[in-house]
C-alpha cells in the first residue's frame, strides 16, 4: 500500500510498533453519490434474503434479528447445530446462515461441515464470542464463507452481508 512499518524496542521495557499508510483524499461529492447509490442498491437487493440465524443465546439472536429484519424476506432460527443442519436440508433456498460456533448438541464447525455435504452455495458467516487466534482459520476450514467475532458490531455485520450479496 506504499506505507512503512517499524518497531522501536527497549530490552526489559517493551516495544512500540509504528506504521504509516498513504492518504489520498477523495472528492466528498463523489463519495456522497457513491454512498447514496450503494444504499439504494442494497435496499433493493438485500430485502430479498432468506436468513438462518443459528444461535443458542436468546439475547444475541434477538439483536441479530433486529439488525437483519430490514434486509430479509424471511428469518429462520435454530438453537442447536443439529437444528441448523435440519433447517438447511429442508430449506435449500436459504441465502445466508449466521452460524454461532458454540452451540449445544453440535457446534457450528460440525454443523457447517454437515451443511456443506449438501449445499456448497449458501453463505455461512461464523460468529463466535471467543475470538481466539486460529478461530477464523478453523471456521474457514470447516467451510464457512466468512467470520465475525462477538460482540457483533452492527456496521461490521451489515458490511459482511453486503460484501457477499452486492457484487
Amino acid at each position: 500500500m506504499g506505507g512503512k512499518i517499524w518497531v522501536e524496542s527497549d530490552e526489559g521495557e517493551g516495544s512500540v510498533f509504528y506504521f504509516t499508510l498513504p492518504y489520498h483524499p477523495v472528492s466528498e461529492q463523489k463519495n456522497e453519490v457513491e454512498t447514496k447509490k450503494l444504499k439504494e442498491v442494497s435496499e433493493i437487493q438485500l430485502k430479498n434474503l432468506k436468513v438462518l440465524i443459528a444461535e443458542d443465546d436468546e439475547t444475541s439472536e434477538m439483536l441479530i434479528s433486529i439488525v437483519i429484519k430490514n434486509l430479509s424476506r424471511e428469518i429462520l432460527r435454530a438453537k442447536t447445530g443439529v437444528d441448523a443442519v435440519e433447517i438447511c436440508r429442508n430449506n435449500p433456498d436459504i441465502d445466508v446462515i449466521l452460524m454461532d460456533i458454540q452451540m449445544p448438541e453440535m457446534n457450528g464447525y460440525e454443523a457447517t461441515r454437515q451443511i456443506r455435504k449438501f449445499n456448497n452455495d449458501v453463505i455461512i458467516i461464523a460468529q463466535t464470542a471467543f475470538g481466539l487466534a486460529g478461530d477464523k482459520e478453523m471456521a474457514m476450514e470447516a467451510g464457512c464463507t466468512d467470520y465475525i467475532s462477538k460482540p457483533l458490531e452492527i456496521s461490521s455485520l451489515m458490511w459482511l452481508i453486503e460484501k457477499h450479496f452486492l457484487r
